[in-house]
């Protein structure tokens, strides 16, 4: 076999070698999509469910305890001259659930605005358990005189919160961007139990 015929071979072989490389990466993202989606054991697949208000994209392989029920207490505090409170106090759910609440917001005043929110949570242990997939409390709010606003809050407990756990209040306040910005609320049992432990000194 002459040189040239040799090498021509082998370059053939090496173009089948590329091609079939190039072949695999092509289809080796939709396919392991594909394989997640079905296994349930990457968060690649996600699945997307729509809510009123937003779009939120859930892990595909959440499980839902249904032997547990979580009632979860909305609280809305509002440091200035404007309207702001969630549409329903309280839902129960369970974890691992997606659930879905509203808050409503108005400036009441005659001049513009620019706002945002600081959650907080009670139990403080919750805090590491309360996932917010969608949630206004990620950015600042710029609203007109007199404008209505309705924001979605979108969020999964996680099962792995302590079973001593039925309860949980989520509280925000809510404060104009440029002023000072406020503690977030404190759980009066806690500050009660504070201040027998270390009372107050007066400056």
């Amino acid at each position: 076999m002459s040189l040239g015929r040799a090498n021509i071979r082998m370059l053939g072989k090496l173009a089948v070698v590329a091609c079939g490389m190039f072949a695999f990466g092509y289809a080796l993202v939709p396919l392991y999509k594909a394989i997640c989606e079905v296994t349930g054991i990457n968060i690649l697949a996600l699945g997307e469910r729509n809510i009123p208000g937003a779009k939120v994209k859930l892990p595909a392989n959440t499980q839902v305890d249904m032997s547990r029920t979580i009632t979860v207490e909305f609280d809305a505090n509002a440091r200035g001259p404007w309207s702001f409170q969630p549409a329903m106090r309280s839902v129960k759910v369970h974890p691992g659930e997606l659930t879905t609440v509203m808050y409503e917001f108005q400036n009441t005043q005659n001049r513009r605005m620019s706002a945002q929110a600081i959650p907080s949570y009670a139990p403080t242990q919750a805090s590491t358990h309360f996932n917010k997939l969608e949630c206004f409390c990620f950015n600042q709010y710029t609203l007109d005189p007199g404008e209505k606003k309705n924001w979605p809050v979108a969020f999964v407990i996680d099962p792995k919160l302590s079973k001593d756990v039925h309860t949980i209040t989520l509280s925000y306040t809510f404060f104009e961007v440029g002023s000072k910005t406020p503690a977030a609320p404190v759980n009066p049992a806690t500050a009660d139990a504070a201040a027998h432990v270390s009372p107050r000194v007066g400056t």
